[in-house]
């Protein structure tokens, strides 16, 4: 199977529902409808502005997919100021970004918590984009291979291969986020074509051809296009470029 790119922004929590009414719009002025065939574009706003980018994207008619930033595993109960996976599926949300590197580092998000996350996503009948990624210590110690292996079986545990393969997988140096430090292409692919060896070893090697894994930290216009060339990166998760619809609507049209 032939992987799509996935290229997701995501908004953290930036933006008013107005401005994303004008963001989300804004960036379907920049892109054409052949953009779409190659790429699975999609933006990430904060739960406030949800709805109104979904009502954007239905009454335009556009291509675009709508991802949430976090979730809870649990389909209701005494759970103030979280939100359910069913509560975002009935909201058209596509995908869900878990285990986000500030969410484990500001939180406490651990890997079990993600384990429970993307399992509640796929239920819900979404797509979980699951983060993973070492620190710079953990790097320059030389265990980003073991670190990031520990988290990709932790964080898949309980699949079937049939479900894991639905996951995309993003590769996020702790380091890189929001650093404007980026991973050397050759250095971001390595540990991605690691990732899928790995994927499968627990999968099985047919899977692990059409998992998708994609890489975040700092990406903009001037490094996408050598990140894509890498063969074991099929998209990325950006952050602060996705911000301003020229920027990202630039990345998602890496190959011009």
């Amino acid at each position: 199977m032939s992987r799509k790119s996935f290229i997701c922004g995501n908004w953290k929590m930036n933006a008013t529902h107005l401005d994303a009414i004008q963001m989300v719009q804004k960036l379907s002025y920049r892109l054409e409808l052949s953009d779409y065939e190659r790429v699975d574009v999609v933006v990430a706003p904060p739960f406030t502005s949800l709805r109104s980018v979904q009502t954007v994207i239905e009454a335009d008619h556009l291509a675009i997919q709508l991802a949430a930033q976090n979730v809870h595993w649990e389909d209701s109960g005494a759970f103030t100021g979280e939100v359910a996976p069913a509560m975002l599926a009935k909201l058209g949300v596509d995908s869900v970004i878990v285990g986000h590197s500030e969410r484990r580092e500001l939180f406490g998000e651990t890997d079990e918590n993600v384990n429970r996350k993307v399992k509640a996503v796929l239920a819900a009948g979404m797509t979980p984009i699951m983060c993973l990624g070492e620190t710079l210590n953990e790097r320059e110690a030389e265990e980003t291979e073991s670190k990031v292996a520990g988290q990709l079986s932790a964080g898949l545990k309980g699949l079937s291969p049939e479900e894991a393969v639905q996951v995309i997988i993003a590769y996020e140096p702790i380091w890189a986020i929001g650093t404007g430090r980026t991973a050397e292409p050759d250095d971001a692919g390595a540990v991605c074509e690691f990732l899928r060896r790995r994927f499968g070893d627990e999968f099985g090697g047919s899977f692990a051809e059409d998992v998708r894994i994609i890489y975040g930290g700092s990406v903009n216009p001037g490094n996408i296009a050598a990140l894509m060339a890498k063969t074991h990166i099929d998209g990325g998760l950006v952050g602060g470029a996705s911000l301003d619809p020229d920027t990202f609507a630039s990345i998602v049209r890496y190959w011009i």
